[in-house]
């Protein structure tokens, strides 16, 4: 494997030789040092992508499917090797890593075929001798920016869906990250993408992101992270009206009615909420459990939380990682004390693990007795905190679980029809899983409403992201 800058087909060191030190958030041990540029490193991999995608715009649909599907056959035979890469720079378990990278291929595979159904069409005319057309068109060079939380899905979900447009790539992977992003791109110049198609820079991020905006050879920026940031995009974005698609998280409530199997319900939640230790944009965070059964529910899921074991990815018993960063943990140790001291109750967990003396681990946690002030129902926690309320009817339930600026996902567990119809109808968000708390996926469509952002990924309407339709209105002599 290659952990460098990858500009026109060449793994590079950057420009002003800088460096980054990748370390694993479970031993706060150095990983592997990587390059870290700047926007000079940008500016030299839009060039390339905006000279190579004339040539890779010509080709035909299914010449660029063969090369992803290549992708995705290169990443099922290397589970073995690409899961450690993931649990060394990010912490999640070895198992989540796996699933991660086979997601990856599913979206290249999925994207390989949607390619070849960018359909256009034609229009019946007024008049008999003009004949009218709609077209589909790559819109151009695509900027990149991704998280940490996903290292390789994230990237995958955007890269797969421009590839397959014919749109060329400048991805920037998140610098606490970049080791997975950088893999993917050794199996995709494995699997024969041509040079300058997708390039690679790792490095500062206000200074790349920067000239994504400004350059007008980048025709568009889809971006996956923070709201604070995406604000500052869509600021910058305003002068060169720069086409933007943004995920900018969630804060996903849960609805539990009354009807469901609640050991069952529990065990589902408890998975869900404590996958990649929370740190998921659609992870479920505020449960509004129905008064009948919110009882049983908060104990059966206590005793669930207690036996996950966390420590080290790498460690094969174990089903919980660390945090990403010290000031993650912080930040948890933050909304538990917030909450403490407004009334709520540790049901369980709340504190650093003391058998754990290195690594950024914090204990899952369930926090009850909420009250609307506290901190955690109003951000995006984005770690092992379990909020759990209470509700007597549907309507309070919508009022509380819509009560947040993000509209990203939301949940509902009933075993009533009405109740799920209703549910549904009454979420005010881009996604939401009716007794399914892991709804992502490369067929479905992915994305936010509100201040989560707009844009949807994968699906078709992931590939429509990248098309533009040109109108042509042709007279006949």
């Amino acid at each position: 494997m290659h952990y460098q800058l990858y500009i026109d087909g060449q793994w590079v060191d950057a420009h002003n030789h800088g460096t980054w030190r990748v370390v694993d958030p479970a031993t706060e041990q150095l990983v592997q040092e990587v390059p870290f540029g700047d926007g000079h490193d940008a500016e030299a991999a839009i060039a390339a992508a905006a000279a190579a995608q004339p040539r890779w715009a010509a080709m035909t649909a299914y010449e660029r499917g063969a090369i992803l599907r290549r992708t995705a056959d290169l990443i099922v035979g290397r589970l073995d090797e690409l899961a450690p890469i993931m649990t060394r720079e990010c912490g999640k378990p070895l198992a989540e890593a796996r699933g991660e990278w086979t997601a990856c291929a599913d979206l290249f595979d999925w994207f390989a075929e949607e390619g070849k159904r960018a359909y256009g069409r034609t229009i019946p005319p007024r008049r008999a001798q003009k004949r009218l057309f709609a077209l589909p068109m790559p819109v151009g060079v695509v900027a990149t920016i991704t998280a940490w939380n996903f290292p390789a899905y994230l990237p995958a979900r955007k890269w797969s869906a421009a590839l397959a447009a014919g749109c060329t790539v400048v991805g920037r992977p998140s610098e606490l990250t970049p080791l997975s992003a950088m893999a993917l791109v050794n199996l995709l110049e494995e699997a024969g993408l041509p040079p300058g198609v997708l390039n690679l820079v790792n490095g500062q991020p206000a200074a790349i992101g920067e000239h994504f905006l400004r350059s007008p050879a980048v025709d568009k920026l889809t971006f996956t992270g923070s709201q604070r940031v995406g604000k500052l995009l869509m600021r910058g974005a305003a002068d060169g009206i720069k086409r933007l698609s943004l995920e900018l998280g969630g804060s996903a409530p849960v609805l539990v009615f009354p009807d469901v199997d609640v050991e069952a319900a529990a065990r589902l939640a408890v998975a869900a909420k404590f996958r990649n230790n929370g740190q998921v944009c659609i992870s479920p965070s505020r449960f509004y459990l129905h008064s009948a059964i919110a009882g049983d529910f908060i104990e059966a899921s206590a005793e669930l939380a207690e036996k996950l074991v966390v420590g080290p990815g790498l460690d094969p018993q174990v089903t919980t990682g660390p945090l990403i960063s010290a000031a993650a943990r912080e930040r948890m140790e933050g909304f538990v004390a917030d909450a403490v001291a407004q009334g709520a109750r540790v049901i369980a967990g709340g504190r650093r693990p003391a058998r754990l003396e290195q690594g950024f681990f914090y204990e899952p946690t369930l926090l009850a007795h909420l009250t609307p002030q506290m901190r955690a129902l109003h951000e995006e926690v984005f770690g092992p905190i379990m909020l759990l309320a209470e509700f007597d009817t549907l309507d309070h339930a919508l009022a509380q679980a819509n009560a947040t600026p993000y509209g990203l996902a939301g949940y509902l567990l009933t075993r009533d029809l009405d109740n799920a119809i209703r549910g549904y109808e009454g979420l005010r968000f881009g996604i939401v899983g009716v007794n399914d708390l892991t709804p992502a996926t490369a067929e479905g469509p992915f994305g936010g409403v509100k201040q989560s952002g707009f844009g949807r990924e994968g699906a078709q309407e992931g590939l429509h992201e990248f098309l533009d339709t040109k109108f042509v209105s042709m007279a006949l002599s």
